[in-house]
């Protein structure tokens, strides 16, 4: 079987981004399984290409680049075009290159429009990897105000779903509010997977440390530095613990994006927040090792709540605890498990004390860690969950 993947964010481990495609696309190919992915260059991924169209081998992986450079640092209006232009540039492959299925990945759910293409033209099953919930979530967050556009939007949505054999959403979230708005639908939840050989405290170089893990208490954040991600909330749990005399504890931001300016000018003179630029995973895993702790802050919204963060899977692998602010199905793990602590998305005194909590009681946050590393072990290890896809897929293809 061959697999024509569309996914415009591919990156390996050597990039500072996801490699849930790369993961499971590397599964596959050990299986027997062909696999094409149609990326474009997002400037966290590891791929560069100086083509305009590239092809090149991954691990087994074909990977048909396309030289159209992803930044969450562009405005809305260039990343929307840049989403396009990958779109239409890829509906050539999905209408040329042979392959037995297709799967398209949002978001954006502009991905969706070669695999939809691919389906009504050349009758390729059509798979869709719903990894956050478009138009839903940027109509919630008023990223889409015009009522056309909303209505398209939507339209376009359940157009897709109705085409696809199946939909693989990253959360069980998601699998609800899909379900609770349309009927007759294949879905099934395969969540972001822990790559527990990776994040092993054997991997860690201590050459790769900054001092300041030497002295410091770390709580790390990776990842989009922006509204979505409530970056503020750590600026501001940062003054906090300031004026509470904690400076054992740093809160250490490893990513770029929108709002990276805006923090690098208010934390001036903080030395408790500290903003480090993109780092390979490779050296990101020794990072996240020899944190205290691991900071998923989003933005408080119904849609954002059903979402399935990298960094959450990546700290369970680590065996470091999570401080995270969702409402949903990640605070239900979180509860179940006792493998971090559920704080409030809008009060800094709340995470702060979480840390404080933390920083104070080593013990706990072993216990934790623990129980996050076996938790990594018996829900999220990245080759079960890459094998229930494939087969989730086969079946749905036969």
């Amino acid at each position: 079987m061959k697999i024509l993947y569309f996914y415009q964010y591919f990156s390996t481990s050597k990039g500072s981004w996801g490699t849930r495609v790369y993961e499971f696309a590397k599964n596959w190919v050990q299986d027997g399984v062909e696999v094409e992915v149609v990326s474009a260059i997002y400037t966290k991924s590891d791929l560069i290409a100086d083509k305009f169209v590239e092809m090149q081998k991954h691990d087994g992986i074909d990977v048909r680049v396309l030289n159209v450079k992803i930044d969450n640092r562009l405005s809305i209006l260039k990343r929307i075009q840049a989403f396009l232009f990958y779109s239409f540039a890829s509906v050539y492959y999905a209408l040329t290159v042979k392959t037995d299925v297709v799967v398209a990945s949002s978001g954006p759910i502009t991905a969706w429009i070669p695999g939809v293409l691919a389906n009504i033209i050349r009758r390729k099953p059509l798979v869709l990897e719903v990894r956050d919930l478009w138009p839903e979530g940027a109509i919630e967050l008023g990223i889409i105000k015009n009522k056309f556009i909303k209505k398209m939007s939507i339209w376009f949505e359940g157009f897709c779903y109705k085409r696809a054999c199946l939909i693989v959403t990253l959360s069980p979230g998601m699998l609800d509010n899909i379900l609770n708005r349309f009927d007759n639908l294949n879905v099934i939840s395969v969540p972001n997977s822990a790559n527990l050989k990776l994040f092993s405290h054997s991997n860690v170089d201590k050459n790769n440390l900054p001092s300041f893990f030497e002295t410091k208490k770390i709580a790390i954040y990776t990842g989009n530095i922006g509204e979505v991600n409530n970056s503020r909330l750590l600026l501001r749990t940062a003054k906090y613990l300031k004026n509470q005399n904690r400076n054992d504890i740093l809160i250490l931001l490893v990513g770029t994006g929108q709002l990276l300016e805006e923090l690098l000018e208010a934390s001036k003179g903080l030395d408790n927040f500290i903003i480090h630029d993109l780092i390979p995973k490779h050296i990101l895993v020794s990072w996240i090792c020899s944190s205290m702790v691991s900071l998923v802050p989003l933005t408080p919204s119904l849609v954002i709540d059903t979402s399935s963060p990298n960094k959450l899977f990546e700290s369970f692998a680590a065996g470091v605890p999570v401080v995270q602010t969702t409402n949903s199905w990640i605070k239900d793990l979180i509860d179940i498990n006792h493998c971090g602590i559920n704080v409030s998305a809008i009060d800094e005194v709340d995470l702060a004390k979480a840390l404080i909590k933390l920083a104070d009681n080593p013990s706990m946050v072993k216990m934790m860690g623990d129980n996050g590393r076996r938790v990594a072990k018996e829900k999220f290890d990245k080759n079960i969950l890459a094998s229930d896809m494939i087969s989730a897929i086969r079946e749905a293809v036969l």
